[in-house]
């Protein structure tokens, strides 16, 4: 395909959102539009890999310079995320409202038919600067705990929790293997306030050993605080491997 054909393929795709854009953009404002038709149309899911620089290029016979600007705006507006030395994704919707309902891994699993274990790795007392920090609290100890959760044999979730013990003074004497982290919290405490965030980026060795993934393998990790009255009741990392898993919330 020429140049001239694959301006005409740029604004056929474009001129779909708004059919004065071809004419009124340039090109990388055009390819902007393009991907984010791509996505709103599911074409490209949340977390998937988009292709490269290159062939985005090559596809629509521009720069290469031309498709990086746009790639790099919508990176910055959040539309994208890009892993270092893996690539470009879609990024996980963002909310930033407050979440009243946390949904619970094993109910989730069960929703879909299928068997949820976990693997319990820690459960322990922690006096670690960022634990307290993250529950703002001046002193310590708080609970720590870590947790495999697996979906048919398999994992999809890695649970780092730190746990405020003047919410749950019980949360090391409780069997997780049986009843999850967040069931056990709801039961005991349900939460008033949430705020969470969701990134992608790349797990450490020991995350990606437990969670069974390949070097270099993105994952979509998301952060949650929680709140039981004014005091902060919890601060969780949820890892989970970015091709086996879909993060949904109920606001």
């Amino acid at each position: 395909m020429n140049m001239n054909s694959q301006a005409e393929a740029i604004g056929a795709h474009t001129a779909h959102a708004n059919p004065l854009l071809a004419k009124t953009h340039p090109a990388y404002e055009q390819i902007k539009r393009y991907v984010v038709a791509q996505i709103t149309e599911g074409v490209w899911k949340h977390g998937a890999m988009i292709p490269s620089e290159t062939g985005l290029a090559k596809e629509f016979g521009v720069a290469r310079m031309t498709v990086s600007r746009a790639l790099r705006e919508l990176t910055n507006e959040g539309v994208l995320t890009r892993v270092q030395g893996a690539g470009t994704y879609v990024a996980p919707q963002r909310y930033e409202s407050t979440v009243l309902e946390v949904r619970n891994i094993a109910d989730e699993i069960a929703a879909r038919g299928h068997r949820h274990s976990a693997q319990v790795l820690t459960l322990e007392e922690s006096h670690a600067p960022g634990a307290l920090d993250a529950l703002g609290l001046s002193a310590g100890p708080v609970f720590h705990s870590r947790v495999v959760h697996c979906e048919e044999g398999e994992p999809i979730q890695y649970e780092d929790r730190f746990v405020n013990p003047c919410v749950f003074p019980e949360y090391l004497e409780q069997d997780f293997t049986v009843e999850t982290p967040n069931r056990y919290m709801v039961r005991v405490a349900p939460i008033q306030r949430a705020e969470f965030q969701i990134h992608a980026q790349k797990p450490d060795a020991y995350v990606r050993r437990h969670l069974r993934m390949e070097m270099g393998e993105p994952c979509l990790m998301l952060w949650r605080r929680t709140w039981v009255g004014s005091a902060i009741a919890t601060s969780v990392q949820l890892w989970h491997p970015a091709s086996r898993f879909h993060l949904a919330g109920v606001l």
